[in-house]
């Protein structure tokens, strides 16, 4: 006796009358929803055609054309006179406030210092670049060890070169009592002194 297998698929689902209305009012939102987001894709593509048209026309694009003028660098040597300006004024609030009261260290014949650095170009350009790199490496994403190769391959080289005996501070104050500024004659000026 073999009994007839009935597909399942093949009886009607019975819904009650109480829950297809629901049913209905729920897939006809769902069709609007996706009606919208048609919508939103066709205006989409439309303006990521159009995009590529003026791209292909001015062979531009168009957060570059937009952007205003970046400066070619953001050292202070290339900086224009009025950026210059804004910039030392920042990089001199960091010198005297942060970097001589942490690294400043005594004056002397041996580590002379300038209280007027800021009209010794060499020593403007390497606080700037120590700056830059203090400002980078003691960002979050440096790392933990990030200080330390600021202190490691920044500070130290930096101090090193400019409180050197021999550094742009040379001529001017090695004792605290006796400030002294007086920018040193640079090989170019030398040379031209020589011609003449």
């Amino acid at each position: 006796m073999s009994k007839a297998v009935q597909d399942p698929s093949a009886d009607p689902i019975r819904i009650p009358d109480e829950d297809l209305h629901d049913l209905a009012s729920a897939l006809a939102r769902t069709i609007a929803e996706v009606r919208q987001h048609g919508v939103l894709l066709d205006h989409l593509t439309s303006e990521e055609a159009a995009i590529s048209t003026t791209r292909a026309a001015d062979d531009t694009p168009p957060a570059v054309a937009a952007e205003p003028e970046k400066p070619t660098s953001v050292f202070i040597l290339a900086l224009t006179a009025e950026a210059y300006d804004a910039e030392l004024a920042a990089l001199r609030f960091w010198v005297d406030h942060l970097l001589l009261p942490v690294y400043g260290r005594e004056i002397s014949t041996a580590r002379p210092w300038c209280y007027e650095w800021d009209k010794h170009l060499e020593a403007v350009a390497r606080l700037h670049g120590l700056w830059l790199a203090w400002q980078q490496m003691t960002d979050a994403e440096a790392g933990l060890s990030g200080p330390s190769t600021w202190h490691r391959d920044h500070l130290a080289p930096a101090l090193l070169e400019l409180r050197a005996p021999d550094g742009p501070f040379a001529a001017c104050t090695t004792n605290s009592t006796r400030p002294n500024h007086r920018v040193l004659a640079t090989p170019a000026h030398t040379e031209f002194q020589l011609a003449t």
